[in-house]
């Protein structure tokens, strides 16, 4: 086939009073074709389309288009381990261009890139998933994502809560600081009321919860709360949500929460942070591992932050903390009692003494009852009307039926004696 360049050639050539021999040797084109581009002239060449061959992703062609109509952000990475599964020997840029061709590409929107040093920073923010559990597959639940991403490693920590409250806060803040085995000196926080109270003035100094407060003074570093309305500076932990929302979160299925939670581990240590990150170039784990040198050590022991609250005990001897339900001792008199709750347990005070310890429950409308909490009600023997003792039964208890003319006899024994 003879391209534009070449057909230009093969003209000045023939102008100079070259034979057609001496084209051909040339050129490296049959002289048949040279006599045919002599005489058509000048002219554009026409090519016939290249007859598509076979690839590996077509028997794997209708499951990614299938996945994508279903879940239309699913990752490539997503799906090429997916497919890899299946048997699929090629690689990622063939699938990548062919997922190009069927989901339209966004235009890009360039940011300015902050890097931290070493152990320097982390960013902590909750994000919310709606999700229906299979053992409870009628009700659709609404978790919170808590994240921790370090600044300079990447390296992700993560757990599903079911609430956004400040136990949760500091429960999630202790096992990731334990994960990490240790500290980043500075924690970025977005506006969110479990770590800044209010909005303060422009001119006005940021004031953060008490108790996240006493909380980086235990573990040493300091809270700092991004710019209002500039979320971009939380990028590092932002950006993980959509990763993690794409990636692992959407087309699978969770039991509970707990197996929510084990399904996100899993993929954290064989996917997330053992990838390449495509900003700094390296593998997260590895980076990470480089990093933790650089956080600051441990405290000798974990952060016991007490909140305070007054309970009203229902009907069933129980106090009401974070929508669970904890259990108070038999013979407890008094109607309001002290609850003091920390991030592990809830404790139960009655004129200042403690009279329940309860291990924090993380579900909702979950009960704590302690043994020796409830005991049966005493029974009393009592004897019926013809002297002999019987024993009184409890409140509940059953009582198995008996056949009418049982008492049609008793009336005329009754009868009879009158």
């Amino acid at each position: 086939m003879v391209n534009l360049k070449e057909l230009i050639m093969i003209l000045e050539l023939h102008r100079q009073g070259l034979t057609i021999s001496a084209i051909a040797e040339q050129t490296g084109h049959d002289r048949k074709t040279i006599r045919k581009h002599i005489r058509l002239g000048l002219h554009v060449p026409v090519y016939t389309p290249r007859t598509a061959r076979p690839s590996f992703l077509d028997p794997y062609a209708n499951y990614v288009r299938e996945r994508l109509s279903q879940w239309p952000t699913l990752t490539g990475a997503r799906l090429l381990r997916e497919i890899r599964e299946q048997g699929y020997p090629g690689g990622r840029s063939i699938l990548n261009a062919f997922i190009a061709d069927i989901r339209p590409t966004h235009s890009p929107v360039f940011e300015q890139r902050f890097e931290t040093p070493p152990g320097q920073q982390a960013q902590v923010d909750f994000a919310h998933f709606k999700v229906c559990f299979t053992n409870e597959p009628q009700i659709q639940r609404v978790v919170w994502l808590f994240s921790i991403v370090l600044g300079c490693s990447r390296y992700i920590w993560a757990e599903f809560v079911l609430h956004q409250d400040l136990p949760a806060v500091l429960r999630c803040h202790m096992a990731a600081f334990e994960h990490f085995g240790g500290v980043p000196k500075e924690i970025l926080y977005d506006r969110m009321k479990t770590a800044v109270i209010g909005e303060p003035e422009a001119d006005q100094p940021i004031v953060y919860n008490s108790k996240l407060v006493s909380m980086s003074a235990h573990y040493r570093f300091e809270p700092r709360a991004c710019q209002p309305y500039r979320a971009k500076t939380k990028g590092k932990v932002e950006r993980p949500f959509r990763y993690i929302r794409e990636d692992f979160y959407l087309a699978r299925t969770f039991v509970d929460l707990d197996d929510m939670n084990r399904q996100l581990r899993v993929w954290l240590s064989t996917v997330a942070n053992a990838r390449v990150h495509g900003t700094t170039g390296r593998i997260v784990q590895e980076h990470f591992a480089e990093e933790r040198p650089s956080l600051q050590p441990l405290p000798a022991g974990r952060f016991d932050g007490v909140l305070h609250v007054e309970r009203r005990l229902s009907r069933e001897g129980c106090v009401s903390v974070g929508g669970n339900y904890y259990s108070v001792p038999d013979g407890t008199r008094a109607r309001v009692v002290d609850v003091e709750s920390t991030a592990t347990q809830v404790r139960i005070l009655e004129a200042g003494r403690v009279i329940a310890v309860h291990l924090r429950l993380q579900g909702r409308r979950q009960r704590s009852v302690l043994p020796g909490h409830r005991h049966p009600r005493p029974t009393a023997d009592r004897q019926d009307p013809s002297g002999q003792t019987t024993l009184a039964t409890s409140t509940g208890q059953h009582i198995p039926p008996r056949p009418l003319n049982i008492y049609a006899q008793i009336g005329a024994a009754l009868g009879a004696q009158a």
